[in-house]
Formats: structure tokens, C-alpha cells, sequence
């Protein structure tokens, strides 16, 4: 297997990769701030069973709940998932949600309650204060532990291989077991640096066009 060949099917992989990973971003960026917003809520019933699903998520392993997702409709329900990418999106949104919920709830937290007073007293409404006060600072705030979160997300996706869905990893496993060449498993690591580098360099700049602070 040449190496043009192996680097196309290592080409497909990634597509996927990056499909996964688009995704999980889109939905759970949203997703986890209406978590966030949960475990902070003033109704005790649903701040406790929101923490309680944040403890549960955040206290087993990511791998562990895509199998769960994939397997236990059908062996619980009745109802199997066909679809293997979708358990694992389903999966990985859910997890991801709530890692960026905390992060999302630390944030809002650590806004000074004057500055909510103050918007009060401009006779803003909450939502107003939230938007045009309070989000911006967030952003600021959150944005370092938010690029770390998304760059492990891109070496998260390998993981989808466990209920053999074929993205990078499992696509660079195939070429080791159908022709054993091992070199193409070590050259996915290309794949994986040129995208965290690039997203580096992105969040990077947004992080600096933020920093508006800094004197």
C-alpha cells in the first residue's frame, strides 16, 4: 500500500473526525450553557438533578457512555441503535454539555453582584444585564479553559472507534491489520497537530481581540 493510498484512506477517517467534532461543538457549546443555567437554578429540584447528572457524567469515563448509549436501548428498550455515529454524537454532546456547563457556571459566578445591581438600577431587565453586561465579561473569563476543552474534543473523537465507528484511529487500525504496516498509525498524529494547530492559532486571536484589559 503506497503511501498516496494510505494517506487518502487516512483522509476519509479524518473526515469524519471532523464531522464529529463540528457537531459536538455546535450542540453542546449551546446545550451547556442552558446546563449551566440548571445547576444554578433557584428551584432546588432542578438544581439537584442537574448536579446529580453533571456528578454522573463528569464521574465515568467518556468511552463508558458512548457503549452505554450505543447498547442499552436495545438490550433495556427493545429499540437498538442502528445508527452508530449518531450514539456516538448523542454521547459526546451530552458529555461535552456538561463539561462546558461548569465552566460556563464558573464563570457567570464569578461576575461581581454589583454589576447586576447596577444594571438593575438602569432598570434593565435580567435578560438585558445577562446580554449586554454579563456574557461579554463570560467570554473573557471562560475562554482559556473553553480552548483547552476543545482541543481535547479532537483527541476525544477517537474514541468513537469503540462501537467501530472509522474515523482517524480506527481507519489507521484497518491499514495496520489488512496490510500490517504500523508507520500508518503514528502518521495520524500529522492529522491531529495540524488541527489543534490551527484551532490554537484561531482561539489564540480571539482570545487576544478579548483582551481588551490588558494595558
Amino acid at each position: 500500500m503506497t503511501f498516496a493510498q494510505v494517506s487518502l484512506q487516512l483522509l476519509a477517517g479524518f473526515q469524519t473526525t471532523l464531522y464529529i467534532f463540528f457537531v459536538v461543538l455546535l450542540c453542546s457549546l449551546p446545550l451547556g450553557l442552558v446546563v449551566s443555567f440548571g445547576s444554578m437554578s433557584r428551584f432546588r429540584p432542578l438544581r439537584w438533578f442537574t448536579r446529580f447528572v453533571i456528578w454522573v457524567i463528569r464521574g465515568t469515563p467518556l468511552m463508558l457512555q458512548i457503549i452505554t448509549v450505543f447498547y442499552v436501548p436495545g438490550l433495556v428498550f427493545g429499540m437498538p441503535m442502528k445508527n452508530r455515529l449518531i450514539a456516538v454524537l448523542v454521547a459526546f454532546i451530552i458529555n461535552y454539555s456538561v463539561y462546558f456547563s461548569e465552566i460556563y457556571r464558573a464563570g457567570i459566578e464569578a461576575i461581581p453582584q454589583g454589576q447586576y445591581e447596577a444594571g438593575q438600577v438602569l432598570g434593565m431587565t435580567k435578560p438585558q444585564i445577562f446580554v449586554h453586561i454579563v456574557l461579554l465579561q463570560v467570554v473573557k473569563r471562560i475562554l482559556p479553559p473553553m480552548t483547552n476543552e476543545v482541543i481535547t474534543l479532537v483527541k476525544d473523537t477517537a474514541l468513537a472507534r469503540v462501537i467501530m465507528v472509522v474515523e482517524l484511529i480506527k481507519a489507521a487500525q484497518d491499514i495496520v491489520a489488512g496490510y500490517g504496516l504500523i508507520w500508518p498509525l503514528f502518521y495520524t498524529a500529522v492529522f491531529y497537530l495540524a488541527a489543534v494547530g490551527i484551532l490554537t492559532l484561531v482561539l489564540g486571536t480571539v482570545e487576544k481581540k478579548l483582551d481588551y484589559y490588558k494595558g
